[in-house]
């Protein structure tokens, strides 16, 4: 059994919600669970890819501290990234227990909001824990405060082990009657955070290096010899040319081995297709010969090319989405 535990406090010694998952994560390892877990306030950079995490969780606590007001910034993002990138019919099959202290007032607030966002994503939700505490040390010194959450987490166990069923709740019915999620038309700097390597820097730097290196190496093949067709691909990029009323912008585009770069300036309903070099092109891209085929040919678009990482973009992303508009290519 998997159960991952996610921290939405800011970790600071005197939390008592610190105290309290620690114990249950101590009840839950003695019961030969495996449980993973992720301080959210470590991770704030990196917040977008944990919904991953939960693809080999049977179970999961949302633990957060209500220090002032609401279950807090960190919890917050965790369940948006969640919604807009999780596999909803993984968390489905995942069993949430809420645990919520506080200092102040609104735990039972956060409690409820914990277990509502939980079932609009359509996960089950166990029996939580949620408490006023105002002095740590009142919690860890109460004997009968630590027999309730040592049962607690048995409970848990016990619920998962089994596969309790869950009664269906409106906000299920809600979530699949009208707050379908449209689909994910994820922006670049989206995109870029759901990468599970581009939080490391170090990997980050290993790659731009082996990038520089084989930039340089094909540049230096290049420059032996070797000659391009000037006019490839541009009848092709003229005929499927579709004018947008006063859109302006201009594209380069490096494709595979050539030497000199596709320049695409769009002016209203005019087009200047050539290969040259631009100074400051509003987009840069750069491609494979084979994605460039696919792309001519209809079997892809720019966008898909750029989202599955077969195409480098630099620039202003929201003028590249124009381009499946501006270019419409039949597939052959």
């Amino acid at each position: 059994m998997n159960i991952n535990i996610y921290y939405g406090g800011r970790g600071i010694i005197d939390d008592p919600t610190l105290f309290v998952i620690n114990k249950m994560q101590e009840i839950l390892q003695e019961l030969r669970v495996n449980v993973s877990r992720y301080n959210l306030y470590e991770c704030k950079n990196t917040i977008p890819t944990l919904p991953q995490t939960l693809k080999d969780a049977d179970g999961i606590v949302l633990a957060t501290t209500v220090e002032w007001y609401g279950i807090g910034g960190y919890m917050q993002q965790f369940l948006d990234s969640c919604w807009l990138f999780g596999d909803k019919e993984k968390m489905s099959e995942i069993y949430m227990c809420p645990v919520v202290m506080s200092t102040t007032y609104g735990e039972r607030e956060g409690k409820l909001n914990l277990s509502t966002a939980w079932e609009i994503l359509g996960g089950k939700v166990c029996s939580g824990i949620c408490g006023y505490i105002e002095d740590t040390v009142t919690l860890e010194m109460n004997e009968q405060y630590i027999s309730l959450i040592e049962k607690k987490a048995e409970n848990i166990y016990r619920t998962i082990n089994q596969h309790m069923v869950c009664l269906p709740t409106s906000n299920q019915a809600v979530k699949q009657k009208i707050a379908v999620p449209q689909s994910n038309n994820l922006t670049p700097q989206e995109t870029e955070q759901l990468s599970q390597y581009v939080s490391d820097d170090s990997y980050v730097q290993r790659q731009k290096q082996d990038i520089q290196e084989l930039a340089s190496l094909f540049r230096d093949r290049l420059s032996e010899g070797g000659s391009d067709d000037e006019e490839e691909y541009l009848k092709i990029f003229r005929k499927a040319f579709r004018p947008q009323a006063g859109f302006r912008a201009e594209y380069s585009i490096g494709i595979g081995e050539r030497k000199k770069k596709l320049i695409l300036s769009v002016d209203g309903a005019g087009l200047e297709c050539e290969y040259g070099v631009s100074q400051q092109p509003d987009v840069e891209m750069s491609l494979e010969k084979a994605t460039m085929e696919d792309i001519v040919n209809g079997r892809m678009t720019f966008q898909r090319a750029f989202m599955s990482g077969a195409m480098k973009t630099k620039g202003d992303f929201k003028i590249l989405r124009a381009l499946d508009q501006l270019f419409n290519f039949e597939e052959r």
